[in-house]
């Protein structure tokens, strides 16, 4: 088994970052680690079955690493250093970047669902509507100064310019309709720089769609002070809806952008659906909320 180390060379951390998980994993006893640019992709076919690829970065890294260990049959070992971290926030990594690399040492995995959609897939959410802000708005400069409070400072301050959009969420399970803030389809237990989703992890075999209306910039600023406070979602209500399901379809009146795991995706109408077990990341555990 080799260790294949990448990195993101254009992001905040880049290089330097990339040393400091080098020297870790090297005194955690990973070694030899091959260092690769997560932008060259010539390195892929190199990778053989068993192989762990280890994402140095931020949640689009790992979506992107995720996609290479899913497409080589490799194991996905996660190295936080971006902004939000939502997905090693699913994965109970230890906050200790020592223990962490003696966990990948241990080589101790487990499999977990990602989201599929036409064109890729995501290991933690997609967001239509107000959410995109946070990704289309959020430079270098503010993520570094705010780190993942940046998304949530970033929506509160477009909230009383956004009047919503109408939508309709298709799933399996149901269907609802109408005019949304925002909508969201998760396939974790954290979105959003660490906001927990009732009842769910990323090893249940299901999204969870969760879907705001418009209300006033008061009762939402409210809801979000109360998310921050208790450490969850509140129950469904008038103002949110939540769902669950295999599959989903969004389709909006007129296309409107599609962001997942940080990056701007696509259009839409969107199609997502769960693809359960189908990859292999280091973790002791995943975590339910």
């Amino acid at each position: 088994m080799r260790y294949w180390l990448v990195v993101n060379e254009m992001s905040v951390a880049g290089k330097s970052e990339s040393e400091k998980w080098r020297q870790r994993l090297a005194r955690a006893g990973v070694e030899p680690v091959l260092t690769r640019n997560i932008d060259d992709s010539r390195w892929v076919e190199e990778i053989e079955p068993g192989d762990c690829v280890l994402a140095a970065g931020g949640d689009g890294s790992v979506n992107r690493a995720a996609g290479i260990c899913i497409e080589r049959n490799a194991v996905l070992g996660v190295l936080p250093s971006g902004t939000a971290n939502d997905f090693a926030r699913n994965l109970g990594l230890p906050g200790d970047p020592e223990a962490l690399c003696q966990l990948i040492a241990r080589n101790k995995w487990r499999w977990l669902d990602v989201a599929r959609y036409d064109t890729g897939l995501f290991l933690n959410v997609a967001h239509v509507g107000l959410g995109t802000a946070a990704v289309r708005e959020s430079g270098p400069k503010q993520k570094a100064r705010w780190g993942r409070f940046v998304y949530a400072l970033t929506i509160l301050r477009r909230l009383r310019e956004h009047r919503g959009f109408h939508a309709t969420v298709t799933a399996d399970t149901g269907e609802v309709d109408g005019r949304w803030l925002s909508l969201a389809v998760a396939t974790s237990a954290y979105y959003g720089g660490g906001h927990p989703i009732p009842a769910a992890s990323a090893d249940d075999g299901q999204l969870d769609i969760i879907a705001v209306r418009p209300r006033s910039f008061l009762r939402l600023f409210a809801t979000f002070i109360f998310m921050r406070l208790r450490g969850r979602s509140p129950d469904q209500t008038s103002t949110f809806v939540h769902l669950k399901a295999r599959e989903c379809q969004i389709t909006t009146r007129t296309p409107r952008t599609v962001t997942a795991d940080g990056e701007v995706v696509a259009n839409t109408p969107l199609e997502v659906r769960c693809d359960p077990g189908s990859l292999a990341v280091i973790c002791e555990k995943i975590v339910h909320t």
